[in-house]
């Protein structure tokens, strides 16, 4: 096993003592906001202020078109409430705009928020929502600070929104009567323990009583056949006698524990790869603590994916299905150019890849979706300020990002049930391996905002590895790239830039779920469905909107047309199942990396 070893730094020029003590303060105040901003910048956050408010202020033909929007939706407000109060209106209520947006939004389900004075409250937050989504498109505002005043609006409106607090919300209200009390007391206890477990290590439980890897997750049987400082390679056991002869090497993200991609028996690709006759490897990263400051990307594509993929070559000398998720799958992408362009040299004889597989996964960075919001060049400062102290991102800072981006579904509502109704809070098992946090090194994470978020290198070919350039114009095998409509960490239609910047026959699905939902998506999956077309790099590019026109669309899971594209991309005659070596020093899947945890 190779000894964890740190990269050794260029060292620049020692700064100037009093050029260091600025800095050093600068960075402490930038602490310091960040603890009582929950991490986001002001700095940002007053610039979009800004900018919004003095193209507001210059546009008087607005002002007097949002005036006119108020009143105009103050009496729709009116009318619908007279209609709710009125029996014979029942029909009319149904067609009110007001009332469709109420049908839309869970929250308001139930039927307590049908009556008056309830129903009120409901409409004037909807209301309100729809009123601010057309007064932050000012004209002449930057599109970033458009969208972070949509965004952080959309965050207020929720916050207040009347089903979070117990005298506007009338399921509450009944509930406490109903229970003498015992249900708001239900929900105190609720908050105490959520706070006792945030302080804690305690793995979080489902209601089976999983509580992860080794325990009802990852348990798909396999071995670690190779380790190094940053990662722990396992290979599966076959359960068909014969396999395809191309193995699959699967690189999740480090930013998620690898068993996202083998949860429970019943869902876990793995497992099903397995199953279909195939040779399957998958990347575990080890969660890195304060001494791993220093590791970059290049550390996690050279020491993570190129290390597993010439462990590979080395055992199996043929050419490899490389698979990636989420950054996961940037990694592959650019390790898969480095190959192609001469800088990354692996074992074996002849072209080491045979397919790659994109899940969720960016290349092109020009259009992040949501997640851009929060990323800008003074969000990057405080963060880089936040991990300067530690060494890294913890994971309650990256899990505390991505609740943020769906405060309504992840935080207000799962916060109304547990405390104002009192329900037990019902963790399946995505959400217990959600809760189950890595940490990020400051370096790598500095250079993924920066290079990639900011400045789009990677899909621009200016980004360098081993000091050359990496285009992946330069990728000529087959592509097999998975997007999800409802993914809100790598939006499908940023996903689909890949078909711009690759030479190789891209496959493309669109499936529906999220970024985890739609990948975790087995077979007998209910209500799954997915859309696929592929093309040749001869073939006219389309517009996502003109590939969404004319892609076919198919029931089920997008697992068995993944299955069938790599036999197709596999030689023919099958060779007899592989048995992954025993090494008691490596140990049995799920290994050792993915138990590490920290109190952060």
């Amino acid at each position: 096993m190779n000894e964890h070893k740190l990269p050794t730094p260029v060292s620049p020029s020692a700064p100037h003592p009093a050029e260091h003590l600025a800095q050093t303060l600068d960075r402490r105040a930038q602490v310091a906001m960040a603890r009582m901003n929950s991490g986001l910048s002001p700095i940002s956050m007053a610039l979009a202020y800004t900018d919004w408010a003095l193209h507001l202020a210059a546009s008087p033909g607005t002002q007097v078109r949002l005036v006119k929007q108020a009143q105009e939706q103050a009496m729709e407000w009116v009318t619908h409430e007279m209609a709710s109060m009125l029996p014979l209106a029942s029909e009319a209520r149904r067609q009110h705009p007001l009332e469709q947006a109420l049908a839309a939004d869970d929250r308001f389900a139930d039927q307590a928020w049908k009556k008056h004075p309830w129903s009120a409250l409901a409409a004037a937050n909807k209301s309100l929502e729809r009123w601010w989504q057309h007064a932050c498109n000012i004209r002449g505002m930057s599109d970033h600070s458009r969208e972070q005043m949509g965004f952080y609006t959309q965050q207020w409106l929720d916050l207040v929104a009347p089903s979070n607090w117990v005298a506007s919300n009338p399921q509450a209200l009944q509930k406490a009567m109903q229970s003498s009390g015992a249900s708001l007391m239900q929900g105190a206890q609720h908050a105490v323990e959520q706070l006792r477990l945030r302080h804690s290590k305690e793995p979080v439980h489902s209601r089976e009583g999983d509580s992860g890897p080794g325990a009802g997750m990852a348990m798909t049987p396999g071995q670690v056949v190779m380790k190094n400082s940053l990662i722990e390679l396992i290979q599966y056991t076959p359960t068909t006698r014969q396999v395809l002869k191309e193995p699959v090497l699967i690189v999740p993200s480090c930013i998620m524990k690898y068993y996202i991609l083998d949860l429970t028996p019943q869902n876990s690709l793995v497992r099903w790869l397995v199953g279909q006759g195939h040779t399957v490897f998958i990347v575990s990263w080890r969660n890195p603590d304060e001494n791993d400051a220093l590791l970059g990307m290049d550390d996690y594509v050279r020491s993570g994916v190129l290390a597993a993929l010439d462990y590979v070559r080395r055992e199996i000398d043929l050419p490899v299905h490389l698979t990636g998720y989420c950054l996961g799958g940037t990694f592959t992408a650019m390790a898969a150019a480095a190959i192609e362009n001469g800088t990354a040299k692996v074992s074996g004889k002849g072209h080491p890849l045979a397919s790659l597989t994109l899940l969720a996964a960016e290349t092109d960075f020009t259009e992040p979706g949501e997640m851009g919001v929060l990323i800008d060049e003074a969000q990057v400062e405080m963060l880089e300020a936040m991990m300067a102290e530690k060494g890294f991102l913890t994971g309650q800072q990256m899990a505390g990002s991505f609740q943020f981006l769906h405060a309504r579904d992840l935080v207000w509502s799962n916060r109304t049930k547990t405390l104002l109704l009192g329900e037990p809070a019902f963790a399946n098992e995505l959400m217990v391996w959600n809760a189950d946090v890595t940490r990020l090194p400051a370096v790598m994470h500095s250079q993924y905002l920066r290079r990639m978020y900011l400045a789009n290198e990677l899909a621009e070919g200016r980004y360098k590895f081993e000091g050359k350039a990496l285009s992946l114009h330069d990728i000529r095998v087959p592509l097999f790239v998975v997007g999800t409509v409802k993914d809100h960490v790598s939006p499908w239609r940023s996903v689909y830039k890949i078909h711009h910047l690759v030479r190789g026959e891209v496959t493309f699905v669109l499936t529906n779920g999220g970024h985890n939902a739609g990948i975790v998506s087995e077979p007998g999956h209910a209500g799954r469905h997915y859309q696929l077309q592929a093309l040749s790099p001869t073939q006219p590019r389309q517009t996502p909107d003109e590939w969404v026109a004319t892609a076919a669309r198919h029931e089920g899971s997008w697992w068995t047309a993944w299955h069938g594209w790599l036999a197709k991309r596999s030689s023919a005659r099958k060779v007899a199942a592989r048995i992954p070596p025993r090494d008691k020093s490596l140990g049995t899947a799920p290994g050792t990396y993915v138990m590490q945890r920290y109190n952060d």
